[in-house]
């Protein structure tokens, strides 16, 4: 039977907890505590953007104009992301350390329960050696760190116990293979309200900015004709402000709320074969609503779309609450570790060593993945979350994709360090050499650029605003790039590699490159959700419209191509085509001459804001020689990249089949937004409820089975941009038709379903189940969706259990365990559909 709850804030033995599922009581307390309330209003909008709520809503502009200073297109620098940076583990004892303190007010006894803790303490802590050391199962001796503010805020008695690590106790939520596969390296980062940067990472940043186009001249200066063109001032980011754009007012710490609580965006970069730890502090305010009137300051951070264990994945519903912190085991293995190339003796299947070499690991090199990121998981409150800042990037580097290029034809044809040979000059080298740049060893990024793209929207007082009340969806009026406000960057006539996510929390793009006449100029799709294809898709063709790049949806990433070369002096620009009219999914595709002529007015009230130019290109000269990879060279046809390891027939003859339909079925009000499962009802989100339980593999060794996963439409009216946590997938039909070039050689984990010609109505995909077992999510990425509950649970189970993992049920006083239940048909799946269903 399906077990309904109640989500409330009630008080229960002087403890503030919370039940799922439905939030509509909780989001008024808070949007009331915060001074945040639905007005009525008069009038109608043919474009709800930025979105409000109402009968008849009139959107409000994200002004550009501030107190007599204005923001205008292409004049604020884009900023490059700032990495992480890794430590190596160490086996000796750190120094005794605890996350800093809330900062108190002498005369406000209650600002301790709203404040972040001191920036320069922060900074501080943060770059210290790990302590606790990291444990197998939840560490249950520890304390929360902010022990007495949080029993003085939140109300509880001396004799209730506040917990520290906030992973959930005992062995369904102990990390899995934590021998196996022993952490090497951390990072620790704490989830914090807006402040100044204060460089506390600059030496953390591979490059140091000394190498390549972050190096300054000899001379020591940046901005000079002979300094890299991502050179910073003082090579620091110490200074840095959150601001949309320098013209724009500073974000408050209740605005956004950022990993280390600054900008630049982060970004980890990661090698295969080099387990990670990364411990997630969560230094967010006690008082819930100390949020400008949107976010929740519980926390759960999912690795989109690590080979992960499920206690590492980021479950929705298990989270840290604020003095916490939790830690994530990510292992960095190929799928197929354990059954495919088990002696790591194939050089694809590898990793840069530091030293011009491959460290080889096991594994499918079929499977190996680049460009990921991760961001909040919360239930109910993803969209608030990342939209308010909880959102990273991550650049997996391989043999492969090793992020460095030859600095000739001798290093290309592999006469000097087998990791710098190249596949294009020597078919048996493994580095496919997309451009990046020769500085470094791995992970050069002067060519190799990570962009996140969303939509965002700003109040009168330019503070970024979200509506909370919006079921259908949230769009902003104003198109970011990695936080700033259409802003231009400089770059070489050269190839250069653009890492695109779409970071939104409802809003999908589709991009044409034009030059300054509205010309679309070529480039090639090299990786599709961060997994390099078979063959480069080249753009314009026949099959996209505009000469523009597939519908990409929300958490959708694209790696693209662009090469300036001979574009010195010139200006180029991306250009979103895609309209939104809500937050139900895209209307239509703008054709492009109707936007660079003007005859479209996307001024919010005749057109969608969010179309048009957002990013500008300044072309400089380029001294040096293009050795990077061709993609022109790796067209269907040509050479191949990464080609698939497709499911046999017999394998897919054998496969379960699961039916999974989005739409509204059952929903109500407050949460609309429904899966049915297997031609049962719709059901929304319920954390005890398992939609789909596979199996690993009886042996271990085994490849484990396919399963085939038919992701449909429940409706005309909206689109669903599908994730499935885990694990890749390959699309066997897409609208009962072979799939567009763009994903007939792609490996997925973002299913778009929609009424639009690169949606379609249904799509049908095989997926494969290896190394690790646990609790997974699937659900819509856009996160209002999401949230209002379109998303289920999935397990992979073991051979033999009997016993679902129970369901964490996380509070101020520690994580207590809820039964789980099983669908009928979590294990058979859907037998009608395997039936009726004709392979390809």
């Amino acid at each position: 039977m399906n077990k309904t709850i109640n989500f409330s804030l009630q008080r229960r033995a002087g403890i503030l907890t919370y039940k799922p599922h439905n939030l509509s009581r909780l989001a008024m307390a808070i949007a009331a505590l915060s001074g945040y309330f639905l007005s009525a209003i008069p009038a109608q909008a043919a474009f709800n953007i930025p979105t409000e709520s109402g009968i008849n809503p009139i959107p409000v502009s994200s002004p550009l104009c501030i107190n007599g200073v204005c923001a205008t297109e292409f004049t604020a620098k884009m900023l490059m992301f700032e990495e992480f940076g890794l430590k190596n583990m160490s086996s000796s004892p750190a120094t005794p350390m605890s996350l800093p303190q809330p900062v108190e007010n002498p005369t406000d006894p209650t600002a301790v329960c709203k404040n972040a803790p001191d920036g320069a303490a922060l900074d501080y802590f943060l770059k210290e050696d790990l302590y606790p050391a990291p444990t197998r199962a939840t560490d249950e001796t520890l304390a929360n760190a902010w022990e007495t503010q949080v029993r003085a805020c939140v109300g509880l008695s001396d004799q209730t116990p506040t917990p520290g690590d906030a992973r959930p106790a005992g062995e369904w939520f102990a990390h899995q293979r934590w021998e196996d596969f022993p952490a090497q390296a951390y990072f620790q980062s704490a989830q914090a309200g807006a402040r100044v940067n204060g460089g506390m990472r600059d030496k953390r940043q591979l490059h140091e900015y000394k190498v390549g186009e972050f190096a300054p001249n000899k001379d020591g200066v940046c901005g000079a004709p002979d300094s890299g063109l991502y050179c910073l001032p003082g090579n620091t980011t110490a200074g840095i402000e959150i601001k949309m754009h320098p013209n724009l007012p500073v974000q408050k710490p209740n605005s956004v709320w950022t990993f280390d609580g600054t900008l630049p965006p982060k970004l980890l970069m990661a090698r295969y074969g080099e387990t990670l730890l990364f411990r997630h502090y969560n230094a967010l305010p006690i008082d819930v609503a100390a949020n400008n009137g949107f976010g929740m300051h519980t926390i759960s951070t999912h690795e989109h779309n690590g080979h992960n264990p499920a206690e590492s994945d980021g479950f929705m519903h298990a989270y840290s609450y604020p003095g916490q912190f939790y830690d994530y085991h990510w292992p960095m293995v190929l799928a197929g570790h354990d059954s495919i190339n088990t002696g790591a003796t194939d050089l694809r299947t590898g990793a840069p060593d530091g030293h011009g070499g491959i460290t080889q690991v096991p594994g499918d090199w079929h499977e190996t993945m680049s460009t990921h990121w991760f961001h909040d998981h919360m239930l109910d409150y993803t969209a608030q979350n990342v939209y308010k800042g909880n959102a990273a990037m991550m650049n997996y580097y391989s043999a492969i994709d090793r992020g460095r290029e030859p600095e000739n034809l001798d290093q290309a044809n592999g006469n000097d360090k087998p990791g710098y040979a190249c596949h294009y000059a020597n078919p048996t080298a493994a580095n496919l050499c997309l451009p990046s740049g020769t500085g470094l060893d791995w992970g050069n990024r002067d060519y190799d650029v990570n962009l996140v793209i969303a939509d965002k929207a700003w109040d009168k007082n330019g503070q970024l605003k979200f509506n909370i009340f919006n079921t259908d969806g949230y769009l902003g009026d104003r198109i970011t790039v990695n936080w700033v406000y259409k802003p231009y960057l400089d770059v070489r006539a050269r190839r250069y590699r653009f890492r695109i996510l779409d970071g939104s929390v409802s809003r999908y793009f589709k991009i044409a490159v034009v030059d300054e006449t509205g010309k679309v100029v070529p480039s090639y799709m090299v990786a599709n959700d961060g997994n390099l294809m078979q063959h480069t898709v080249p753009f314009p063709n026949a099959a996209s419209a505009e000469g523009a790049w597939p519908e990409q949806g929300i958490a959708e990433r694209y790696d693209m191509v662009i090469d300036f070369k001979g574009m010195e002096g010139k200006k180029l620009y991306l250009v979103n085509l895609l309209e939104h009219v809500s937050g139900l999914g895209p209307n239509r595709v703008v054709a492009l001459a109707d936007v660079i002529s003007g005859r479209y007015k996307a001024d919010g009230k005749n057109g969608d804001p969010g179309v048009g130019k957002f990013l500008e290109f300044r072309v400089k000269s380029y001294s040096g020689t293009d050795m990077s990879m061709n993609p022109a060279d790796y067209v269907e046809g040509k050479k191949q990249m990464i080609p698939l390891n497709r499911p046999t027939t017999q394998e897919l003859q054998a496969a379960v089949h699961r039916t999974f339909e989005f739409g509204r079925s059952s929903g109500t009000d407050a949460t609309p937004w429904t899966i049915k499962t297997d031609g049962a009802g719709g059901l929304s989100a319920d954390p005890h409820r398992i939609s789909a339980a596979p199996n690993l593999p009886a042996n271990p060794t085994d490849l484990g089975k396919p399963e085939i996963w038919h992701i449909k439409l429940g409706g005309l009216g909206w689109s669903h941009p599908v994730h499935i946590h885990f694990e890749e997938g390959q699309i066997l039909y897409r609208g009962g038709k072979a799939p567009p070039p763009w994903e007939k050689y792609a490996r997925k984990d973002v299913y778009r379903i929609g009424p639009l010609a690169d949606s379609t109505a249904s799509v049908d995909m095989a997926i494969r189940f290896r190394e690790f077992a646990g609790t997974y999510v699937e659900h819509c990425h856009n996160t209002q969706h999401e949230d209002k509950a379109m998303l289920l649970r999935w397990d992979i189970q073991r051979p033999g259990q009997t016993i679902a993992i129970p369901t964490p049920m996380p509070e101020w006083d520690g994580v207590k365990y809820d039964p789980s239940i099983l669908l009928p048909t979590a294990k058979i799946g859907d037998v009608a559909a395997k039936k009726a269903f004709k392979l390809p």
